[in-house]
């Protein structure tokens, strides 16, 4: 009689953690090469000025003027027409959160102040013109 012999088996109680590591570590590299291009916004150099900082509320509305003399609402690109045509209505829900003006130091004045008064036509009494603290040497 053929006599079978009994294998025990025999369980390995330890974690492999080195692809856990290898995996980790990929998602740090990959957090580190995102998250730079991560920042929103529109690009604007402000304009430098010697002004009392204001606290800057999260939901109010932000409107930006970059260098080429486009205007964003928050983060949505309009033309001029389309700004003069759409702000009433934009803000007419914002304008007790603030509305803040960011204008790029390199655009022509003129164009700053026709949003400006765009603004003033809707019935925004009170914008904030937003610009960079001055540094002294």
């Amino acid at each position: 009689m053929a006599r079978h012999r009994r294998r025990e088996l025999t369980l390995n109680s330890e974690i492999n953690v080195v692809s856990l590591i290898d995996v980790m570590l990929l998602l740090l590299v990959i957090f580190m090469i995102t998250a730079p291009m991560m920042q929103g916004g529109v690009d604007v150099a402000l304009p430098k000025a010697d002004a009392k900082p204001l606290e800057q509320p999260k939901s109010g509305l932000v409107v930006s003027v970059d260098r080429t003399g486009a205007i964003y609402v928050d983060q949505t690109k309009m033309t001029f027409s389309e700004f003069r045509a759409s702000f009433r209505a934009l803000a007419s829900n914002r304008v007790r959160d603030g509305v803040y003006l960011r204008g790029d130091a390199g655009v022509p004045y003129g164009v700053v102040t026709q949003v400006l008064a765009v603004m003033r036509a809707a019935g925004v009494g009170d914008v904030g013109l937003v610009t960079e603290p001055e540094t002294t040497p």
